[in-house]
């Protein structure tokens, strides 16, 4: 059996389920196991989610996400760098790690809960005040999704800038 939440829904609270013939006819109406949910054929997060599905479709919908990720994180990089801050990012995809320390690459717990988590809440709080919504902590990770495109990456690099010849 495939089970799936959240993307399916397009954000919608919905999540579904699938699997060869033989075990699906089983359940109702073809067989006897019965299945319903509160939420079970929402019909505004079926739409929802067959919105998200047409999305995902596109041929170069990953390639575009995957490309602004990385620019995103050797823009941050490059900035942190220009201003002399001790700083990493880990990339994997559209999921993105933002570190403030000397390690070169974070990737193992001890590495990350050594790193300066005071100075990730002061850059956090300074990029939420020139209008970029961060994870709020430093051991989350960030994601970039289709609607971050080249002119938010640029407008969320602009404002590391400044942020970082705070710090």
């Amino acid at each position: 059996l495939t089970c799936l939440g959240k993307v399916i829904g397009g954000g919608m609270p919905v999540g579904c389920f699938g699997g060869k013939r033989d075990i699906l006819t089983h359940i109702a109406p073809t067989g006897p196991v019965y299945q319903a949910g509160t939420l079970s054929g929402n019909p505004v997060a079926m739409a929802a989610g067959l919105a998200a599905l047409t999305q995902i479709e596109q041929d170069d919908l990953y390639d575009s996400i995957f490309d602004n990720t990385k620019a995103l994180v050797e823009g941050m990089q490059a900035l942190a760098d220009k201003h002399g801050i001790p700083f990493t990012t880990n990339v994997a995809g559209s999921m993105f790690g933002l570190f403030f320390t000397d390690v070169k690459k974070v990737t193992n717990y001890q590495q990350a809960i050594n790193c300066d988590t005071e100075r990730f809440k002061t850059f956090y709080h300074g990029m939420l005040n020139e209008g970029v919504y961060l994870a709020p902590a430093s051991y989350e990770a960030g994601f970039v999704s289709k609607l971050h495109d080249k002119d938010i990456i640029e407008k969320t690099l602009q404002a590391a800038d400044k942020v970082f010849a705070t710090l």
